[in-house]
């Protein structure tokens, strides 16, 4: 699956995102290597627990996670919690 397609999903299912996914591992053409990593900044995470907002960036992704996505390692904030990164 494209990277493009992947931050599109999220963002088009989830309020406000902004998504960026990358690959956090070298690809492997012999071997099934769908592994993606997202950062996804959203208000829609506020007030969520951790285990909530990754299941709003699941739902997301739909049945991708269980076709096309081997695995998925996320990072998720608010915008105030990302904007604090930087402090």
């Amino acid at each position: 699956m494209e990277i493009e397609a992947i931050e599109e999903l999220i963002e088009s299912n989830i309020e406000d995102a902004d998504a960026t996914v990358s690959r956090p591992r070298t690809v492997d053409e012999d071997h099934e290597d769908d592994h993606y990593a997202a950062v996804v900044v959203s208000p829609a995470f506020e007030g969520e627990s951790l285990v909530q907002q990754h299941q709003l960036v699941y739902d997301a992704l739909g049945d991708h996670m269980t076709t096309d996505i081997h695995a998925m390692e996320l990072k998720t904030y608010t915008p105030e919690e990302y904007a604090a990164l930087d402090e």
